[in-house]
């Protein structure tokens, strides 16, 4: 039976991932903050709940992370920086996914292909950054895609079959983006999962420690 993992597994990508996943014969385990109490901030918790599973997981699909926290909207404009809000992005869009990936790492199988692979964002992106804004929480994805890059090139040394990416999922309609799309298209949950698993298994470990859009196209960092 081959199994997968979803981290974050309530929110509008993550239900999503679980859903299709199901829909193409895995056995699928979730876990997310709403249903099962997982604070990916909180390193004991995330603990907790990875050290409880058993056996190996050919997929592990971490799809938590945050837009606006405690009410602290994307700045317009450096002068809208606050030291909190700054350190909140950091702590759930960097930090919390690297305590993920410390404890997950151990469920992914030696002696067989698998993928770890993490939700990013095309603007955590140096190179595409044409725009300016939105400065804490570019930096956090900015900082998220070089743990993913790290954890990358460790797990090849152990590890020779298996990839870990980082994946920029479009704009997905979802609560996270509502009030952001204004004239921006946007996909459906469902569609937005389906594109993000067809990249993962076309991947291979070549391409490990690399940052992929939902149409396998390369992200520059």
């Amino acid at each position: 039976m081959k199994r997968a993992l979803v981290i974050g597994s309530s929110g509008g990508i993550g239900q999503a991932l679980r859903m299709a996943l199901g829909d193409q014969g895995w056995h699928v385990t979730g876990l997310s903050r709403s249903e099962y109490g997982l604070d990916v901030t909180d390193e004991a918790s995330v603990a907790e709940h990875l050290e409880a599973l058993s056996g190996s997981f050919q997929r592990i699909l971490i799809a938590t992370g945050a837009l606006e926290i405690n009410g602290h909207v994307p700045e317009k404009a450096f002068k809208h920086i606050s030291s909190d809000a700054m350190a909140a992005q950091f702590a759930v869009n960097a930090i919390g996914p690297a305590l993920v990936i410390k404890h997950a790492l151990r469920l992914l199988p030696r002696d067989e292909a698998s993928a770890m692979a993490v939700l990013s964002a095309r603007v955590g992106s140096i190179g595409d950054n044409r725009a300016g804004g939105w400065h804490s929480y570019r930096a956090s994805k900015a900082a998220l895609n070089q743990i993913i890059r790290g954890a990358a090139i460790e797990l090849g040394r152990t590890h020779r079959a298996a990839v870990c990416v980082a994946l920029h999922p479009g704009t997905v309609a979802t609560r996270f983006t509502e009030k952001y799309l204004g004239r921006h298209p946007a996909v459906p949950p469902g569609e937005a999962a389906k594109n993000l698993l067809r990249v993962i298994d076309a991947l291979t470990p070549e391409q490990s420690g690399a940052f992929f859009d939902w149409a396998g196209k390369p992200v520059p960092w």
